[in-house]
């Protein structure tokens, strides 16, 4: 019987013809006057975006990780609020969720801030002194963690019990079989829908336009606003989001395909 072709020797002719088209699409794009001009007012937004999305996705994942242990924590207590904070938050629409923390729990939090300082001497702060940018990557990290804490949660659980009792025989202990042993083994098994989901939240960062946030997508509408070439306009936004992620998915699976020859070298 002659076995199947494997996916990841197959030619990437794919790639071929979205490098073609992206080629022709950005000499369009730079040979045109107006799509020229489009594309320099919508490349202001490309450092916002790449903030945006580094920065909530670092933060997502220090708190998913934290979540995933509380998930799979000896204690109940422990156990049953994560779990309970898990399904309130994948439950909840990312732009609801963006509206809330900008419009409600960012008012809180200034208010809880003043009652704490204000008997210490320090002047008042302001709700207009919270950024809208910072409210808008505090919601997305609520999001997004809850998401990666079940990712988090199914590479730890899908480690080897044995790896693990043979470490905790050598006489490491809990943090050390953590750090050496379990979550190593585990970010290998997660990479392919970590990168998925960083990828994704390259995408949702265009919901902080709703809140005004000079990101490409916010520009692209002020843009065209003011030039009604509605057509080029966001033909150029598509245009710059789809680079940042076809780019983001090759280098996440080139990484995959090295973390892979590695663990297959070690023989483990």
């Amino acid at each position: 019987m002659t076995p199947s072709p494997h996916p990841d020797k197959d030619f990437p002719w794919w790639l071929l013809i979205v490098g073609i088209i992206g080629l022709w699409l950005f000499y369009e794009v730079l040979a045109d006057a107006d799509y020229a001009a489009v594309l320099q007012k919508l490349a202001a937004g490309i450092a916002i975006t790449v903030m945006v999305t580094v920065v909530g996705y670092t933060g997502a994942a220090a708190l998913g990780l934290l979540l995933a242990v509380g998930l799979l924590s000896r204690f109940l207590v422990l156990r049953q609020l994560s779990r309970l904070y898990v399904e309130v938050m994948r439950g909840i629409p990312i732009i609801v969720l963006l509206l809330y923390v900008a419009f409600v729990l960012a008012p809180l939090m200034v208010a809880a801030w003043n009652l704490v300082t204000g008997p210490l001497g320090f002047d008042p702060m302001r709700t207009r002194d919270f950024p809208l940018l910072w409210r808008a990557v505090m919601a997305l990290i609520l999001a997004y963690a809850s998401f990666l804490a079940e990712i988090f949660r199914a590479g730890l659980q899908a480690v080897d019990k044995g790896q693990i009792e043979a470490a905790q025989a050598l006489g490491l202990n809990g943090w050390q079989r953590f750090r050496h042993v379990t979550f190593p083994q585990a970010f290998r098994l997660i990479l392919p829908p970590l990168g998925n989901d960083f990828v994704a939240m390259v995408k949702d960062s265009s919901l902080v336009s709703v809140l005004g946030v000079g990101d490409v997508t916010q520009l692209a509408k002020v843009t065209a606003a003011g030039n009604f070439k509605y057509f080029e306009t966001y033909n150029v936004a598509a245009l710059i989001y789809l680079t940042m992620t076809i780019g983001l998915s090759l280098l996440m699976r080139r990484l995959e395909l090295r973390l892979r020859a590695r663990s297959g070298g070690d023989g483990r």
